[in-house]
């Protein structure tokens, strides 16, 4: 159902992008606010197409409430594919920003299944291979996983580069107590995006790590990308749910901190739409955010107003996407109840197959309000 009243402050516009450039594909944005009201962006950006070796995690800023942003600069730029960026404030102007990547051969084994569809797809991966040939093994060994690192004054400098057992798309949420609670995917095989292992880790800002608890979730299909976050005492954990023709969230939830977790139940139809962002505005509502993969392609968004016993799903924020490749939406509040919520879309698209796209991607941002 989709009963929820809500209204357009601002429409969709790209706050992210780089036309000029062959490296103009920005994808799976996060976004937070500071405590002194500095809008935080971050994505992974600089990149030729959904899967390359370039990818790095960015930010942006902005300092008048989204109306501009500022050109976005590296914060997490190993040898390898850095994707996924996620953002935390953790009071003051101190942030957390994570982000994870993939093996080389990966990346070599999906650009191959390419080679045959277009010319022009063999000659751009034979730029992917030759850059992939100059990181080494031991350079992969030092940098393959899930990384975080932190920025105590505002995301203008950076510390050390860390390494976190767990990803996901929106990183950690933090505790009332101060603890910051990542809950993610664990690192299966040679990639942090697949598997079905979801586990709690505190993080800390000594790069210190330790196991807080796991969800139990069924062996197929495939459950990744969670996001959590913290209302009352209550943990609710937003799950991606894929494969087998399925895409939608699940719902598990937590009353003891994130050591113990309850069995996960589906929130959405089938092809309902993922992954999920989860916001506790300052009512209580809480509100979850999420990309639409089917025709009118888009962002939706569900509420809940009882601590996420029930939900209103299915309002649809945003249509007008041109392809599959849109989504990873998140959202943050501002002092007077607007909502700004930032996502990725591939705006021009040009088909070379079936299920392959290519063209530009930029991150986009829409200020709206719930009635």
């Amino acid at each position: 159902m989709s009963n929820t009243e809500f209204s357009i402050v601002s429409p969709a516009k790209t706050i992210i992008s780089n036309p000029d450039s062959v490296h103009n594909y920005f994808a799976w944005p996060s976004i937070t606010k500071t405590e002194s009201g500095a809008l935080a962006a971050v994505c992974s950006g600089y990149r030729t197409e959904h899967v390359d070796p370039f990818g790095k995690a960015v930010m942006s800023l902005s300092r008048d409430g989204g109306e501009s942003w500022c050109p976005a600069y590296p914060v997490i730029d190993t040898p390898l594919d850095d994707r996924d960026a996620g953002i935390l404030c953790l009071g003051n102007d101190t942030l957390l920003v994570t982000s994870f990547n993939n093996t080389r051969q990966m990346q070599r084994d999906n650009n191959k299944l390419l080679d045959s569809l277009a010319r022009w797809m063999y000659k751009r991966n034979k730029f992917y291979h030759s850059y992939l040939d100059l990181v080494d093994d031991e350079s992969e060994k030092k940098y393959l996983g899930s990384h975080f690192r932190f920025s105590f004054d505002g995301g203008v400098t950076f510390g050390p580069l860390y390494r976190s057992p767990v990803t996901s798309p929106h990183g950690p949420c933090l505790l009332s107590d101060g603890t910051i609670l990542w809950v993610g995917t664990e690192f299966v095989g040679t990639s942090m995006s697949v598997g079905n292992t979801i586990a709690a880790y505190e993080i800390n800002t000594d790069g210190t790590v330790k196991l807080r608890g796991t969800i139990d979730v069924p062996c197929s299909p495939e459950y990744c990308e969670p996001h959590v976050a913290l209302l009352g005492n209550r943990l609710i954990c937003h799950i991606r749910v894929c494969g087998d023709g399925c895409f939608y969230i699940a719902q598990s939830v937590s009353d003891d901190g994130g050591y113990s977790w309850s069995e996960v139940v589906p929130l959405l139809d089938k092809e309902g739409g993922s992954p999920p962002h989860l916001l506790v505005l300052s009512d209580g509502t809480l509100l979850c955010t999420y990309g639409y993969r089917k025709e009118p392609y888009g962002i939706r968004f569900m509420v809940s107003r009882d601590g996420g016993e029930s939900w209103d799903t299915d309002n649809v924020l945003y249509s007008a996407g041109k392809s599959w490749d849109i989504g990873y939406p998140c959202t943050v509040e501002l002092k007077d109840g607007t909502l700004i919520t930032v996502f990725y879309e591939r705006e021009t698209v040009k088909r070379i197959a079936h299920d392959v796209e290519t063209g530009p991607s930029v991150i986009k941002q829409i200020k709206w309000k719930l009635n």
